[in-house]
C-alpha cells in the first residue's frame, strides 16, 4: 500500500504522545511546575498533532467530526472517543501538577489506563482490515502498545522500561515480518476465490481491468517496500500484482 506521510505521522507521533502521558500519569518521572510543563506540553503536542495530521488523509477533512458516530462498529470512531476522553482527563490531571502542585492520583492512573486504551483502538483499526492479511493479527495491536510504550518511556526519561519494551517491540517486529510474509499466501485469498470463478478452475488475468493507473493501483497496490508497501491488499490480486 502506499506510504500516506499523513498516516506514517499519525501512527508515530500519537503513539509516543499517548505513551509518555501513560508515564506522566504514574509520576514517572515525578514533576511538577515548570518540568511538568515541558513533559506534558511534549506529550500533549506529539499526541494532538498526530491525531491532527491523520485528518489530512481524508477526502473531507471537515467531516471529520462525523467519525465520533459510529462507535458501535467503527474502531476509528472509538479511537476518537478514546483520545478525546484520554486527553481530557490528562488535561486536568496535568493542570494539578503544573499550577497547584498536587497529585490527583485517580485521574493518573486513570489517564495512564486511557492512553493505553487509545493507542490499542489506533492498532485495531489496523488489525481488523482482513483484507490486508499481514496486518489482520492479534500481533498487531501487542506491537502497537510495545512501540509505544517503549517510546514514551525514552522520552520520559524511564532508561530501564525503555530498553525492556522496545526489545520486546523488537522481537515482535520480527515475528511480524516472518509470519506477515505468507499472510496473504496463508489466507487462502486467491484471484479465483475473490473473482468467484475457482470452482471453474484455474484463474488468471487475461489483460488488467483498466488500460492506466487508478486510485486502487496508487493506494492499495504499492510495490516498493516502505512502511506500508509491505501490507499486501487483496485487491492486487485482481490486478495481476501479487
Amino acid at each position: 500500500m502506499h506510504p500516506t506521510p499523513s498516516v506514517i505521522i499519525f501512527t508515530a507521533l500519537s503513539g509516543l504522545g499517548f505513551g509518555l502521558l501513560a508515564f506522566l500519569g504514574l509520576q514517572m518521572p515525578d514533576v511538577t511546575g515548570g518540568v511538568a510543563f515541558i513533559f506534558f506540553a511534549i506529550g500533549f503536542g506529539l499526541a494532538v498533532g498526530g491525531l491532527i495530521s491523520s485528518t489530512f488523509h481524508l477526502g473531507r477533512p471537515e467531516r471529520s467530526l462525523k467519525a465520533f458516530k459510529q462507535w458501535r462498529s467503527s474502531w476509528l470512531s472509538r479511537e476518537a472517543i478514546a483520545a478525546i476522553f484520554t486527553l481530557s482527563v490528562m488535561a486536568i490531571y496535568a493542570i494539578g501538577r503544573i499550577f497547584f502542585d498536587y497529585d490527583i492520583r485517580i485521574l493518573g492512573v486513570l489517564g495512564a489506563i486511557l492512553s493505553l486504551v487509545t493507542v490499542f483502538t489506533t492498532s485495531m483499526i489496523y488489525a481488523q482490515l482482513k483484507s490486508i492479511p499481514r496486518w489482520n493479527t492479534k500481533l498487531t495491536p501487542v506491537y502497537f502498545l510495545s512501540l509505544s510504550v517503549g517510546g514514551g518511556a525514552l522520552l520520559a526519561g524511564q532508561i530501564k522500561f525503555c530498553l525492556f519494551f522496545l526489545i520486546i517491540a523488537g522481537l515482535f517486529q520480527l515475528i511480524v515480518w516472518i509470519k506477515g510474509d505468507r499472510a496473504l499466501e496463508l489466507s487462502g485469498t486467491t484471484i479465483g476465490s475473490g473473482t468467484g470463478l475457482g470452482t471453474l478452475g484455474k484463474v488468471r488475468a487475461f489483460e488488467p481491468p483498466h488500460t492506466g493507473t487508478n486510485y486502487l493501483l496508487k493506494e492499495f497496490v504499492y510495490i516498493v517496500w516502505l512502511f506500508f508497501a509491505e501490507a499486501e491488499h487483496v485487491v492486487g490480486l485482481y490486478y495481476g500484482k501479487r
